[in-house]
Formats: structure tokens, sequence, C-alpha cells
């Protein structure tokens, strides 16, 4: 049973696929999930043996944090420190979509994603498989599925041919749409940061936040 993948376009699999993730998710097992952006590996957030297992996986040190993907806009208000005019506007545009968001967390959560300086980056994708897995599961610690260094996969099967059976269950919803990673944006200062650019252009989050593309690519001096 282990690494078999469901083709999701199909009913019945796409049912039996999402009730194995669920039930794999909840008891600290990795599976892989198709997004709008690429495929991802992941596992309950607050399950700090999955994550230390996915990143293992990976081939990955804490020093990349992993990411946390939410089913629902609310979600997000449980997860974050404070949430302020600049997380809400973007929230509002882009989710669901290519944007993660990096802010400061929540103090008192019992997760451990990675060496993250008291931030998390968070994103809601734009896929109904993964939002339907988020909403059963919760919150879900998820990177790209792919090892560390290797080409980030857009179908499930490019993704189990470099994870294998490392993965409990592969959700396939056919090639996923933006083939490229999110745009990464740093909420956690006093002006906002373009870390990656990447599914959404640094203009159109100009355009929602009333700043320059430039400014957004300009690095705050500390």
């Amino acid at each position: 049973m282990q690494g078999k993948i469901f083709n999701c376009a199909d009913a019945q699999q796409r049912e039996d696929g999402l009730a194995i993730a669920v039930k794999a998710a909840k008891s600290g097992r990795l599976v892989v999930m198709p997004t709008d952006t690429l495929y991802g590996l992941g596992c309950d957030a607050f399950d700090n043996d999955a994550v230390a297992n996915l990143l293992a996986t990976k081939q990955r040190g804490p020093d990349m944090p992993v990411p946390v993907l939410v089913g629902s806009w609310d979600t997000v208000r449980g997860l974050v420190a404070s949430y302020p005019d600049s997380t809400k506007t973007l929230v509002e545009a882009f989710w669901p979509g290519g944007l993660s968001i990096v802010v400061p967390q929540a103090p008192s959560l019992p997760w451990n994603l990675g060496d993250t300086r008291g931030t998390v980056m968070l994103r809601m994708p734009l896929h109904p498989i993964a939002i339907e897995l988020l909403r059963e599961v919760g919150p879900m610690a998820v990177s790209s599925a792919n090892i560390s260094g290797q080409k980030p996969p857009t179908t499930a099967l490019a993704a189990k041919q470099q994870l294998g059976k490392a993965v409990t269950v592969y959700l396939d919803g056919g090639e996923a749409a933006i083939g490229k990673p999110s745009t990464i944006i740093d909420l956690s200062q006093a002006h906002p940061y373009l870390l990656r650019e990447g599914a959404i252009s640094a203009e159109r989050i100009g355009e929602v936040l009333g700043v320059s593309a430039e400014t957004l690519r300009t690095r705050p001096q500390h």
C-alpha cells in the first residue's frame, strides 16, 4: 500500500485517496498533494516527528524551515502573533493562490518547523484537492515534493520518482497549473520585502499594497 498513487480525476479514487491521506497525515505520516504551483510533500504541522521526517526525506536541514499551508482565511488568525492590515489585504487579494506570506507566529504554538526565528510562512493553495485535505487535517507543513537540489515536481509521478515509499500516499490531481514556486513576501519586519518572485509578480503585489515593485525588492536595513 505504501507509496500508492490515487488518480483524483476518478471520483472513487479521489474519495479513497483523500480518506487515506487524511488518516496518514493525522497519524504522523507523509503525503504528497497537488497544489496550484507545484506538488507538495506534507504532514501535520503540529507533529514535530513528522516534520523532522519530512526534512530528512527531502535531505534538507532545519536551516530551511518548512512552510505551512492552510485551508481557509480564518485559520491564519490562530497561527499569527497579530493580523495587521497588510497581511489581511494580501490574504484577501491573493488567497487561495501563489503567494506565501512570512509573518510573526503566535508565541504559544507547539510546533517545530525548523529555524524560523519566530516567524512562519503561510499560504492557501488554489487547488480543490489540497483545500479538502487541509480542511480535514488542519494546518500542514508542506514543502515541494522533491529531494533538496533536485527539480521540484509538477506531477504526482515525478514526485514518486524522487520520494518513492517514503511517502504513504500520492494524490494525483493532474499537472500543476502554474508549475513554478509561489512568490514569498516577508511581512515580519517594518517594511514588506520580497524574498522570492515566483507565481505572482512584484508589480501585482505592489499595486495591492500601494508601493512600487522596486520598494518590495529593496532589502530592509536592520
